[in-house]
Order: C-alpha cells, then structure tokens, then sequence
C-alpha cells in the first residue's frame, strides 16, 4: 500500500480565485451528505494503529486501508505507533492537521480507559472527532478445569463460600479483561485477588497451568483453549451471545444484579476534531461499504466478532457512554496509574 506522494503545484490566477471563490459560496448551499460523499484525500492517507502489529487494533486498521485505497484511488498505509496502552499512538493523532489524510484506529484502551486511569495523558477526549466505530469482541471469562466452576452463578457461590480461595488473571492493570472482572466483583458485592500479567499470552498460560482459577480474557485466543476443554468457559461478556461459541452464555444471564452488563473490545475509526464535516462524513459513508462487503463480514466473523457501523453523532455517543461506564469502575477500583 505504499506509493510515492505527488505534490501537484499551481500558478493562482484571477480566473481561478474567483472560481474557487464560486466553489465555496456554492458549497455553503451544498447539503452536508453531497459535500461528504464528493470529497477524496489528494495525498497518501496514513492510519495510525496504536498497538503492535498482529493484533485486532491492527488487523482492522489493514483491511480498511486496503478498502480507502481502492475506493479513493489513493495510497493508504498502516502506521503502528505501539506503546503507553495506545495512548502514544493516539495523541500523535490529535496533534495533525483535520486535513483526512490522518486517521486512527482507536479501541477501549487509549479511547475511554486511558482518560480515566492515566494522571498524565497528554490529550483530551475532545481532541478526536468520532466517525464510526467496525467491530465488537467479547471478553470470556473462564476457569481452570480443576475448580468445580463452570457458570458464573456457581463462580459467584464458590466465592461466597471459599473466600480468598480463587484468583484471577488479565493481560494487565487497567486492561479491558481487568476492568471486565472488576466490574462484575463490584455488581455482585465479592472480592477476589487479581494478579495481573505483561499481556494476554503469559496470562492465558498461567490458566492452563493452573496457576490462577480464573482468566478473564479477549475471545481470542482463550476460545479455543475452551473448546479444546483445557479451559472451562464461563461466559461471554457482551448482551449477546457470540456466533463463535453460541453455548456459551452472556454474564447478563446469571441474574438481575449483572442484567446491564456489557464490556467488549471495540475497535473504531477517529480523526484530528479539526477535520470538516465533509471529510467526516466521506470516510464514514466508505465505512459502511466497508462493512457491508461479503469477504469483510467473511473476515470479521472469523474474528469472533459483529460488525457496529454507526453515524459519527452514534459513535460518539457510545464512546462517551464507555468512557463514563469505565471511569466509574476505576474509580471505585482506586486505580491511577502514569503514562510512562
């Protein structure tokens, strides 16, 4: 997706002032959606993916941008700007110009935790302009064969009646699998200790080793630990439950207690909150073809997860809505942390 950038210069003449000039009183009559749909970036469009390479942030980022550069005959190309939970990558966003030709691919991490947990982030939500969210994941919350666990309704009698007995693992402090399991320890009034891990992959073989009883986790790659029975799945975290494990149950199934329970991983679509509404508006209608194409709901099913298109005012009102859900949890988990 890589190609060379053109810069195009031209000589501004009377003519063309004034031509442009009939442009914009043309365009201040235009309605919103004709101005969206005509506009096209005129340079290499960049998307920043603030994780590693591999992951669901980045696999998302890569088939969008095979998507834009074919619709918009541009060059796209993905740019990963891991570090600091997303928050580096994210904050590079916010300082371009709202020009179309910067787009993150933000997820729950730097988009609504980090503005909770963090003492020192370096940007503020309203430096992004929402546009669309693609994807939702659910976590899974399972247990180690040996605990005579396997619902959540049972995980909740077993810790009334074994307190401090059972510990359970994430991928790290802050992390949505923590915040998951905080949440519902909060809902339901029980403790249990946490031991957090450097990242899913060390804390998903600590649960097959037996060394924690609990794993709260991203679907993947835990799934298919609990379909191969190395790992007792609990239940799904959404309101939903998953096409890829349609036996097991949601969280919300256990009782009225948990009946708003809803955490998921969601990867979606931002820019610079300078960027125009025509430009917003242009990228968001390329999200809904996006999602809609046969081979990218093919794709995405494979990731365990649904498509979540959304207008932009949609979007944005979700974030906000996570942000809040998950600044709540925080707080009453007394966690803050420094971006390091």
């Amino acid at each position: 997706m890589q190609g060379s950038e053109h810069v195009t210069k031209r000589l501004l003449t009377r003519r063309g002032v004034l031509t442009g000039a009939a442009a914009v009183s043309a365009a201040t009559i235009l309605p919103r959606a004709s101005l969206g749909a005509d506009w096209r970036p005129t340079e290499t469009v960049r998307l920043i993916v603030p994780a590693a390479p591999g992951g669901s942030t980045d696999v998302m980022g890569r088939m969008l941008a095979a998507h834009l550069q074919g619709a918009w005959g541009q060059s796209a190309i993905v740019e990963n700007r891991s570090g600091a939970g997303g928050t580096i990558g994210t904050a590079e966003v916010t300082r371009q110009k709202g020009d179309g030709h910067t787009i993150l691919v933000g997820n729950p991490g730097p988009n609504a935790i980090a503005l909770s947990i963090y003492r020192n982030l370096s940007y503020k939500a309203d430096q992004l302009q929402a546009v669309s969210n693609l994807i939702r994941i659910p976590n899974i919350i399972s247990a180690h064969p040996s605990v005579p666990i396997k619902s959540i309704a049972e995980m909740i009698a077993y810790i009334k009646a074994n307190p401090d007995k059972l510990t359970y693992g994430s991928s790290g402090i802050g992390q949505s699998p923590h915040l998951t399991m905080a949440w519902l320890l909060q809902l339901t009034g029980l403790k249990m200790v946490h031991v957090p891990f450097r990242g899913a992959g060390p804390a998903l073989q600590a649960a097959l080793g037996g060394d924690i009883q609990i794993l709260s986790d991203n679907l993947f790659p835990s799934l298919p630990q609990v379909q191969d029975g190395k790992l007792t799945g609990l239940a799904v975290t959404t309101p939903e439950r998953s096409p890829s494990a349609p036996n097991l149950p949601t969280v919300r199934d256990t009782g009225q207690e948990l009946a708003k329970f809803d955490v998921s991983s969601w990867f979606g679509i931002f820019l610079p909150k300078s960027t125009p509404a025509p430009i917003v508006d242009a990228l968001n209608k390329e999200i809904k073809v996006f999602l809609e194409r046969e081979d990218t709901k093919k794709n995405i099913a494979a990731m365990g997860a649904r498509t979540d298109y959304g207008t932009p005012q949609q979007f944005s009102d979700f974030v906000a809505a996570e942000t809040a859900k998950f600044a709540a949890i925080i707080k009453q988990e007394g966690l803050q942390m420094d971006v390091n």
